[in-house]
């Protein structure tokens, strides 16, 4: 990935997502002078990388990765216009802004990579979906996935207008494992359980659970069935769970729907 950042890469914003990348990049062997980071408030932490903070920009670098939140950027981006219809890439991880809009802003004709990642990324476990325009080649697609490989896994969508069903599910998706993680505990307690141990137990399962998913060969549904004794007491759970009018499937479905729904919304304007 260094030789492919020989011109440098610009971060603009350096908040939780952009310290998360920029630690990740540090860690893989980026050179700290290679980096210059653009952000009206830089952290502590920022302050002790050796990157670049708010100095004169490359005129030209080979990356410019957007991390500031949407409603900074038609602030921010203006003065990157210069920097449009080139080399450079641009790459985003700001929620909801559509590659249509960066083309208007830089030129029709600039390399834009769209990224959704998800707020796992702060420990290295995040996913991340990307989509570029027509003008980014496989080329610029390799370096995009190099770079957000530093937060996690990444994935590559055939269109843009998958990128709402993807905030739906992993974008959105962390809070409503989190609500899972408050409900379980909560459910313990309700069973007579301390609240303390209630929440160790809940978190400790769903991290578990979760890592065991991604690491077994076996689906998910035949890791389910392999801990669920007939007439036992996870089938008794999973009965409730699994109901096709109650359970679990129709709530899910309603719950990614609304916020796939809500992304177009905002999209549109």
């Amino acid at each position: 990935m260094q030789d492919r950042l020989n011109n440098g890469l610009v971060l603009l914003g350096c908040g939780k997502m952009g310290s998360a990348m920029l630690q990740g990049w540090l860690d893989q062997g980026v050179p700290a002078d290679a980096v210059h980071v653009l952000d009206p408030f830089p952290n502590a932490w920022l302050k002790t990388t050796g990157v670049a903070i708010n100095q004169p920009l490359p005129g030209a670098p080979s990356v410019v990765l957007i991390a500031v939140k949407p409603q900074m950027m038609a602030d921010a981006l203006p003065d990157l216009q210069a920097m449009g219809n080139g080399e450079t890439l641009f790459l985003s991880v700001a929620a909801g802004i559509s590659i249509a809009t960066y083309q208007d802003i830089l030129g029709a004709n600039t390399p834009i990579i769209r990224a959704m990642p998800n707020t796992p990324a702060a420990v290295g476990k995040g996913i991340t979906a990307i989509v570029g325009n027509a003008q980014s080649t496989a080329e610029h697609v390799m370096l995009a996935k190099d770079l957000l490989s530093a937060i996690g896994q990444v994935v590559t969508l055939n269109e843009e207008s998958q990128m709402d069903a993807v905030t739906g599910v992993s974008g959105s998706g962390p809070a409503y494992v989190f609500h899972m993680i408050e409900t379980l505990a909560a459910a313990g307690e309700a069973q007579g359980l301390a609240p303390d141990l209630a929440m160790q137990l809940a978190k400790a399962t769903v991290a578990g659970a979760g890592a065991l998913a991604e690491q077994s060969d076996e689906s998910p549904s035949q890791l389910r069935i392999n801990v669920t004794s007939p007439n036992g007491t996870t089938q008794a759970g999973l009965e409730v769970l699994m109901d096709p009018t109650s359970g679990l499937p129709p709530l899910m479905n309603a719950t990614v729907k609304a916020a796939t729904d809500r992304s177009k919304e905002l999209a549109n304007g």
